[in-house]
């Protein structure tokens, strides 16, 4: 038995790239830069060292998440490790080992971002007074009997679900991650 499972978080490097190929399968590809902290030799103090690793999303997911990326969210990806390797025009052999995302988890929000996607977004929320991302109203239970004597009058309000197209935002930063 083996297990090709793969989970990183980090940063995108550039733009994702969207292509169709002639069957009409959708290509999404970008980078992601992963770091990696090592005690430095000669000063002893610990450093970031980059690591990048090139990603694919096949299907029907690739166009609209490649509205939702651009060059410097930080995303957690999960998905498994594929090897291809082939001959280049020059004649010498080439290989590449890249991730082929499974899940996305958008880990910054819009405000965080620095152009691409989530501005257009942003403003076209904005635009339309949040019509599109509304939630639906809160659920107010009952008040049960003797075990839940103790809740608030008018029983528990059930949070809202978040809103379907917005990806959520976390309050994670590059210190709080250990590795």
């Amino acid at each position: 038995m083996s297990i090709n499972r793969v989970n990183i978080s980090g940063n995108l490097t550039r733009d994702p790239e969207l292509r169709v190929t002639g069957s009409g399968t959708q290509i999404l590809s970008f980078g992601v830069a992963v770091n990696d902290r090592r005690r430095n030799p000669q000063s002893g103090e610990w450093e970031d060292y980059p690591n990048y690793v090139d990603c694919v999303v096949f299907g029907a997911r690739a166009e609209p998440l490649s509205r939702f990326l651009s060059k410097g969210a930080k995303v957690a990806l999960e998905g498994k490790l594929r090897y291809s390797s082939w001959e280049s025009k020059d004649g010498g052999r080439r290989s590449k080992l890249e991730v082929v995302v499974d899940e996305v988890e958008f880990l910054s929000s819009r405000n965080q971002q620095g152009g691409g996607a989530f501005q257009q977004d942003a403003g076209a929320f904005q635009q339309t007074g949040g019509a599109a991302f509304q939630q639906a109203p809160a659920y107010s239970a009952p008040v049960a009997a003797a075990p839940m004597a103790a809740a608030p009058q008018g029983g528990f309000a059930a949070p809202a679900p978040a809103p379907v197209q917005a990806p959520p935002s976390a309050d994670v930063y590059d210190e709080d991650i250990p590795f």
